[in-house]
């Protein structure tokens, strides 16, 4: 079969989480071992001067928070593992939800502190529907914290999904000692420290009598007891069920003191899947093919603001990736070639003359992709499953500098090719609108189109409910409508005609008055 050997070595996945928990720290550290960095930034440190490899759009290193998925590839040990790194923040779920499509499984981050939160439940959800294998990183274990049973009690009720723990602490907090790996039946004792990884005890297993000199008879008791416990309680790991996303190994460790993540990296690399086959509406695309697949899952503008380029993230998903081949862009019917394709370690981009089932390959877009787009080497697919959003906040779009409209519009044309937002255009007063999942959007909009395109906008309050895309088979019954609500018709990107709605009872008013309109919450259909 076609790339078999470089295809089992690829592990394509995400890292969420709730914001705070850890991850982009995680994702750090995972680059340090990989070798792909140096040193390790920190996502908010007044003494480490580095910020965050993955955060690296300029608001994100003001505010200590991901904003955007970060996309970064490195070699270990044999493999290729290719990290996104996800945004926590709800406001940019949508961002996440998109990356969970091009994943083949997801490492969950949780603070040992807080246990399970919002954010956590809802990425989790996605992955159930998708069948995705997870495996479970408790972090943060130098701080005081909850009982490692009661979190993992608390992730079995909450995520709705079994657990197995691989590694177990020895304390936690002040007393933290380090971790047991149960699936390699090593003792990793802990030392405080953000760079260097701390010490290995070699030993037989856990009744090994160097243990006790290790951490002390009385906790050296306690660990035996607890393993003890943990063999009772949970059945053994079995790695068939973790593929298909029954059971969820648990780890637990310290990822700003790199403490417990090679652990996880070691167990990952053998466990986690390869690329897997994709379902397309035509039907199931293996990665073993020869012919060439693969989908735009993401875009970002400007991730050179020197070149103010838009990136098209695509997954491969069959076939082998090759630049300067020419491929078919499935929804013009076009024919492109690609001179510079990139691969990526976060904003840092690299030509790639090749690539794989499982990696992301960074095209250069000068407005010929949307979110969801098929590129094959001639066969017609289209792949499914790409979340849409109906927008829940609204806001009018002011220019305070017209000597810079141009700028603007170009500004806020690339932003909402990214799928953050969407813009709407009133066909009343001609003001165009914009529309959010989350309060967070409208700041790194007017953030980014200052500090990215010069331009300068202020919001304007608007009351609305919700946008719908309508249509109809009828089209006096459409002009009708139009006639009727024309004070809240607009229009979206792409001509189609949306109603803004300002309640939820003019919404059902208008369902129950025309009949023959169907009202649609997201704009695939």
């Amino acid at each position: 079969m076609a790339n078999n050997a470089e295809i089992q070595r690829r592990r394509t996945f995400a890292i969420i989480s709730h914001p705070d928990a850890g991850k982009t720290t995680l994702t750090e550290k995972l680059l340090l071992f990989g070798g792909a960095i140096h040193v390790a930034g920190a996502v908010k440190s007044n003494k480490i001067k580095k910020t965050a490899t993955s955060d690296w759009m300029e608001i994100e290193k003001q505010r200590g928070i991901s904003v955007a998925t970060s996309v970064m590839g490195f070699e270990y040990e044999g493999y290729k593992i290719n990290i996104l790194d996800t945004p926590g923040h709800q406001d940019f779920a949508e961002d996440t939800y998109r990356t969970l499509t091009a994943v083949d499984s997801v490492i969950i981050v949780v603070d040992v502190a807080k246990g399970v939160e919002m954010q956590t439940r809802k990425l989790m959800e996605v992955c159930r529907m998708r069948n995705t294998p997870v495996i479970i990183f408790v972090n943060k274990l130098d701080r005081e914290g909850r009982d490692p049973f009661d979190i993992l009690d608390e992730l079995e009720s909450e995520l709705k999904i079994s657990v197995r723990p691989l590694s177990w602490p020895i304390n936690i907090g002040a007393r933290f000692k380090g971790v047991y790996n149960i699936y390699e039946n090593t003792l990793d004792l802990f030392t405080p420290d953000k760079q260097r990884v701390s010490e290995r005890v070699e030993i037989d297993d856990v009744n090994d009598p160097r243990v006790d000199e290790a951490v002390g008879p009385v906790d050296a008791a306690k660990l035996r007891e607890d393993l003890e416990l943990i063999e009772g309680v949970y059945p053994d790991f079995d790695e068939q069920e973790y593929l298909a996303g029954q059971v969820a190994p648990v780890f637990f460790g310290s990822a700003l003191n790199t403490f417990g993540v090679k652990e996880l990296l070691d167990c990952f690399v053998k466990i986690a899947p390869s690329p897997k086959p994709v379902v397309t509406e035509e039907r199931t695309v293996a990665p073993d093919e020869e012919a060439f697949s693969g989908f735009v899952f993401k875009i970002h503008a400007n991730m050179d603001p020197n070149h103010r380029s838009c990136i098209a993230f695509l997954k491969v998903c069959s076939g082998k990736f090759e630049r300067n081949a020419p491929y078919k862009h499935i929804r013009s019917g076009k024919v492109m070639k690609f001179s510079s394709p990139t691969a990526f370690m976060a904003q840092k981009k690299s030509v790639v003359d090749e690539a794989y089932p499982g990696d992301i390959v960074g095209l250069p877009d000068t407005g010929n992709f949307k979110i969801g787009d098929t590129l094959t080497s001639g066969e017609e697919l289209h792949f499914r499953g790409i979340p849409s959003f109906s927008p829940e906040m609204f806001k009018y779009i002011e220019n305070t500098d017209p000597m810079k409209s141009k700028q603007l519009d170009k500004g806020i044309q690339q932003l909402m090719d990214e799928g953050v937002a969407q813009l709407f255009t009133n066909t009343f007063n001609n003001r165009k609108i914009i529309g959010t999942v989350g309060q967070l959007q409208f700041e790194v909009i007017q953030y980014r189109l200052l500090h990215e395109y010069g331009a300068q906008c202020r919001w304007e309050p608007i009351s609305l409910y919700k946008a719908c895309w309508i249509e109809s088979d009828d089209a006096e019954a459409l002009a009708a409508f139009k006639k009727r609500k024309h004070q809240f018709m607009a229009v979206d990107r792409q001509g189609r005609d949306v109603f803004l709605a300002d309640s939820n009872y003019v919404l059902q008013m208008a369902r129950q008055d025309f009949p023959k309109i169907n009202f649609h919450f997201t704009s695939e259909f």
